[in-house]
């Protein structure tokens, strides 16, 4: 009876492990056929990475404004407290930018 039991465990797990390996080389056949591809047309090849860099660029430039943004608003909100020392240093921040705004000839 124990041995039944490990010979249809034995026929299962072979089973799984063909359909395993067939996944594997037609994944693998796949990848390595589309990369050939791209690379016999270099043309596309560079349209993909013009597009790709300039999504990007894009994506870094509206992350970093939305982040920015949310500082600055919060900064607002903080030195509308009134707080001693938070309202001191974002005074002194705020010089300072004032400062080097006027070096470069803007006045705001």
């Amino acid at each position: 009876m124990e041995e039944q039991k490990t010979e249809v465990t034995r026929g299962w797990l072979k089973k799984v492990d063909d359909r395993l390996r067939e996944l594997g080389r037609k994944m693998e056949m796949g990848e390595i056929a589309q990369y050939v591809q791209l690379l016999n047309s270099p043309t596309r090849l560079i349209l993909i990475n013009i597009f790709t860099g300039i999504a990007r660029g894009v994506g870094i430039a509206i992350g970093f404004t939305i982040f920015a943004a949310t500082i600055v608003y919060f900064l607002r909100k903080l030195g509308a407290l009134n707080l001693p020392i938070i309202g001191d240093y974002i005074a002194e921040i705020v010089r300072i930018v004032q400062a080097q705004l006027e070096l470069d000839g803007r006045m705001y």
